[in-house]
């Protein structure tokens, strides 16, 4: 069983930088895909990245060139750096972890942490 914990949310102006980071439980961690989602309020949950277990990347179109996912598998954990964010950014962002590590399907979801940008 993969436990997740996400840590880093919070309430940042428009411009402003934040660094999510999420924890994995579990011997295997290096061998899961891992991805972040949002949700923002009124509206469904939504992919903003991923990193499988080989290193490759997705970004959703709205967060390329602003946020940056990557592993750290000697630490068990996976940061999202968020960068030049705007009022649209703000939700709940979810970490997920997938057990094919090799594709971006995910079966375990963390609680979520709240990220708020002001304009």
């Amino acid at each position: 069983q993969v436990q997740l914990e996400e840590s880093g949310g919070g309430l940042v102006q428009a411009g402003g930088s934040l660094r999510l980071s999420c924890a994995l439980s579990g011997r295997t961690f290096s061998t899961y895909a891992v991805g972040w989602f949002r949700q923002a309020p009124g509206k469904g949950r939504e992919f903003v990245a991923g990193i499988k277990s080989g290193g490759n990347t997705l970004y959703a179109d709205s967060v390329k060139g602003r946020f940056t996912i990557n592993r750290d598998n000697a630490k068990n954990t996976v940061a999202l750096q968020m960068n030049s964010l705007k009022p649209e950014d703000t939700a709940v962002y979810y970490c997920a972890a997938g057990r094919n590590g090799g594709s971006y399907s995910f079966d375990y979801w963390g609680q979520g942490t709240q990220v708020t940008v002001s304009s």
